[in-house]
Formats: C-alpha cells, sequence, structure tokens
C-alpha cells in the first residue's frame, strides 16, 4: 500500500514508549509528568517537521495546523491522547497522536493545500489515571470544564490538577479558552487501537465505529471508625471496608442483569488507614458503568447508588460523586460512509463496529462531525505491558483517515 510510511510510524510510536516512568513495566505517563513534558516536546517537534504551525492551550493540549486555501475556514481535526495509564501500553493513544502526524507528513509530501485547514491534536488528559476524571481534556476542549473543578481534582499525592498543570507553565484558571465553538471544527477523525479481540478474530483489517457506549464514573467515599483489630468486637465494629464490599460484590450483578452488553468495573480502591491490624476507617473506591443503551445505564447507576446509600448507618456515612456521566454517542453517518467507502477502495477487510470503550471523539460529537476507526488488538488486550498492534495494521488505518481527509479538506495540489 502506497501512501502511510511503516517505518516512520514504527519511530514515532517507538519514541513515545521510551517517555515512561516505568522502563521494561509498559508505559506509565501521567499528564504534566517529566515523562509527559518529554512526549509533549517529541510531539511538536514531529508537528514542526511535518510543516504544521504549532500552538499549545492554557492546559496542555498540543495543536498543529497547516497552511489552507482558506485559513479562515473550520478545520478538519485528526488525533487522540498521549496520557497512558499506569502499566499500560505503547498505543493506546499515541497510535492515533501518530496518525494525526503521519496525515500531516503525508499532505506535506505529496503537496496537498487543504481548503479547510488540517489540523492535528495530542490531547493530554483522556485516560482519567492522572486526576480521576476521564476524558478531562477533549470535556474541557467542549466546555464541560471549569476552573474550580480544575481547582478540586487531585492526584494521588494531594496535588490539584492546577497545582501540576501550573508546575509546567499551564493556568487552569485559564481554561475557558480552551473552549473551542463549534464553528472552529468542520470534522474530528480518530485512530485508536480496538482493546477488544474482534477485530483479530475475524482477520478483519479495520473497524469503522457509528456507537460509542455512553459511560459514568462515580467515585465512592464510605467512613467509619478506626479500632484494634484484635481488641474491638465484632459487634461493636464500624468498618468501613466491609461496607464497600457489600457494594462491590453487587455492582458486576445488577449489570449482568441490565444486559445490553452493560459492564460495570470497581477498578481503583483505597483503603485508610490500611494496616493489617486497624479496622479501615475509611474507603474510596471507583464504579465505571458502560452501555450502549441510555436506560440501562441509568438503571445500574440507580441500582448501584441505592445499594451504597443501603450501608449508611450505625456509624457508616457515604458519599457519592459522578465526575464523569456521558451518553452513548452516535457518531456521524455520512464521515462513517466516507471511511468505509475508502477503506472499500483500499481493499481493506472492514466492519462497522461499537466501541465498548469511551474516547474523545465521543466529547467532540457534540459539536462537530465525528468519526473513529479501530485497528486490531493482538489478543484484545489493552492497558497492559503487552499491549500490541502490528504497525502495519496501523498504516492501514491511516491509509483510510488520510484518503477521507483528503476529500473533507477538499486538499488539491500545490502544482495546480
Amino acid at each position: 500500500m502506497n501512501g502511510a510510511n511503516v517505518e516512520r510510524i514504527q519511530r514515532q510510536l517507538e519514541q513515545l514508549a521510551e517517555f515512561t516512568a516505568t522502563p521494561g513495566e509498559g508505559t506509565t505517563r501521567m499528564s504534566y509528568s517529566p515523562q509527559g513534558q518529554l512526549a509533549r516536546e517529541y510531539i511538536k517537534s514531529q508537528m514542526l517537521e511535518a510543516g504544521l504551525s504549532v500552538r499549545e492551550d492554557a492546559i496542555g493540549n498540543i495543536f498543529g495546523k497547516s497552511a489552507a486555501q482558506d485559513p479562515e475556514l473550520p478545520s478538519v481535526m485528526v488525533g487522540s491522547h498521549f496520557d497512558s495509564v499506569p502499566n499500560g501500553g505503547a498505543f493506546d493513544g499515541p497510535a492515533g497522536v501518530v496518525m494525526g502526524l503521519e496525515v500531516a507528513k503525508l499532505f506535506q509530501e505529496q503537496r496537498l493545500l487543504p481548503r479547510y485547514p488540517l489540523e492535528v491534536v495530542a490531547l493530554v488528559e483522556e485516560e482519567g489515571s492522572s486526576f480521576g476524571r476521564g476524558l478531562l481534556a477533549s470535556s474541557a476542549i467542549v466546555g464541560k470544564v471549569d476552573a474550580a473543578e480544575l481547582h478540586r481534582l487531585c492526584d494521588s499525592q494531594g496535588r490539584s490538577a492546577a497545582h501540576c498543570m501550573a508546575e509546567v507553565g499551564f493556568d487552569a484558571d485559564r481554561v475557558a479558552s480552551v473552549v473551542r465553538p463549534a464553528s472552529t471544527i468542520k470534522a474530528f477523525i480518530e485512530l485508536h487501537i480496538e482493546q477488544g479481540p474482534v477485530l483479530e478474530q475475524a482477520s478483519l483489517d479495520v473497524g469503522i465505529v457509528d456507537v460509542i457506549v455512553g459511560i459514568t464514573q462515580l467515585v465512592v467515599t464510605i467512613t467509619g471508625k478506626a479500632g484494634h483489630a484484635g481488641t474491638t468486637p465484632m459487634n461493636r465494629r464500624q468498618d468501613a471496608l466491609v461496607a464497600a464490599c457489600q457494594v462491590i460484590a453487587q455492582v458486576g450483578e445488577f449489570a449482568r442483569q441490565a444486559g445490553e452488553e452493560t459492564v460495570a468495573t470497581t477498578g481503583k480502591l483505597q483503603v485508610f488507614p490500611n494496616g493489617a491490624n486497624v479496622i479501615p476507617s475509611k474507603v474510596i473506591f471507583t464504579v465505571d458503568i458502560r452501555s450502549k443503551d441510555w436506560h440501562k445505564l441509568q438503571q445500574v447507576v440507580e441500582q448501584t447508588k441505592a445499594c451504597i446509600h443501603q450501608q449508611s448507618g450505625a456509624g457508616i456515612h457515604c458519599h457519592i460523586e459522578q465526575p464523569l456521566l456521558v451518553a452513548p454517542t452516535q457518531l456521524d453517518p455520512e464521515i462513517h460512509q466516507l471511511l468505509a467507502k475508502h477503506g472499500e477502495a483500499l481493499g481493506l477487510k472492514q466492519r462497522t463496529m461499537v466501541s465498548g470503550a469511551g474516547h474523545d471523539a465521543m466529547m467532540f460529537a457534540g459539536q462537530t462531525a465525528v468519526g473513529l476507526v479501530f485497528v486490531p488488538s493482538r489478543d484484545g488486550l489493552s492497558h497492559h505491558p503487552d499491549e500490541w498492534t502490528d504497525y502495519a495494521q496501523i498504516q492501514k488505518g491511516i491509509e483510510v483517515i488520510f484518503q477521507t481527509v483528503k476529500e473533507i479538506t477538499e486538499a488539491s495540489n500545490y502544482d495546480e
């Protein structure tokens, strides 16, 4: 396949993978960390190499914009995020960033001048690993994050997102300036690894997403009272961990009963004071609930909240925060058709898919026409050091997006 350069794709992904706090143990790249800053400088250098003008917004998102026949027209935006989960893989997020860089490089090499500007974006915080708030950067761009939230959200060391931003030169108090009016973006297209087994098992090249599941995240704090593990009678205990376990044990069953591919996960658990011989006085845990059916999602949320509140009493207190709630997202059918058309023209084996994972694309879908392309994940593995997608498969996904972007931007050759 001519076009996207697989060696360049591999080189950029391998370079980004080196920016990790856990060498040899997967990718750990928290937003605003030293590793995140190294990745930032590398991405900016590659944008400049591709002939883009580069800027960063107030919270650290990186934008590279091409020249255009009419620079005042709205941009066709492509890209993804460059943060990671702890000990994650090298492809979740960076594959989409490298897609954007490669599309820009192809425009440069083929001397294409778009009528609508091409804009590559590298988003700073999608996973939620840094501050417990998924899709933070894209939410800010569409106006769903304010400065108060950035001062309130904290990392595992108790540092606020605003503090971490300020340490590397960004300004949470200017988050309102990050908002992109819908009139400035003609379309947004993201490439992502599938993070599941469907494409690989069916020997397909790409998946073109039509729906992204709805997703919510609850942060639950259950407070009891510490006591000596040996001297406090069982009937006198106010054990926060026991109360938390009552909830955690039922969450999965709520999702199973809902059906419609609804899933629920407790993925983070903090126990205080976390001593082997101390009754836990406080537990903080997360519940991640996803469904393609909005009513089923709401049903499981309400069941979970009711179960939590049932633990209150006899010295146990419960508090629930819901930092993220996004309804199932229908992506743009015209973009979907264009992606499918170009995939077919390239001779690729493809299918339409539902995305069970949340992506920045779902936030942009409220603002503009959005497309999302999946490429296969080996063994369906993601959020793991062994996460892997063949570079040649990424190349195929990029080629589909390049041809689509070329059409949407109405690009023509400089020499015409």
